[in-house]
């Protein structure tokens, strides 16, 4: 057959939308590497793909399957209600982090002497940091 036309393809598929995607898919694979069931004779994947549909050296069934695996996607994941995001675990309950403030922090720090005024207490932060002033 030295040229395809779409009645010949017709006749082997009725359908001519499901012509398109069949031709569509088969042109795909023969780009991914699929052998070719005919003589190539200089042309395209497209052409290529409706001559093998015309002459019928293929198996439709097998390209309906890989089509419909091309055209189907993974669900959208539903959302999690709030009684699953309590479970999942996150940074604070898997490191007993919590939050807390910086006065209470502060508060919770062990003093070495006790006696130490503000202005002090202040001089022994700026000699921890270097001299750098506290921010």
């Amino acid at each position: 057959m030295a040229r395809v036309t779409v009645e010949d393809c017709v006749q082997k598929v009725p359908n001519r939308f499901e012509l398109v995607l069949y031709a569509a898919q088969r042109a795909r694979n023969l780009s991914r590497g699929e052998e070719i069931t005919i003589d190539r004779d200089n042309d395209k994947n497209p052409v290529v793909a409706l001559r093998e549909i015309a002459e019928s050296t293929l198996e439709l069934s097998k390209l309906e399957q890989d089509l419909v695996k091309s055209l189907t996607r993974a669900p959208e994941p539903e959302p999690a209600d709030e009684e699953v995001l309590d479970l999942i675990p996150t940074d604070q309950n898997i490191f007993g982090l919590q939050d807390v403030s910086a006065e209470e922090e502060a508060a919770n720090l062990p003093v070495e002497n006790e006696d130490m005024s503000p202005e002090d207490l202040e001089a022994a932060i700026e000699a921890e940091l270097g001299g750098r002033p506290r921010r």
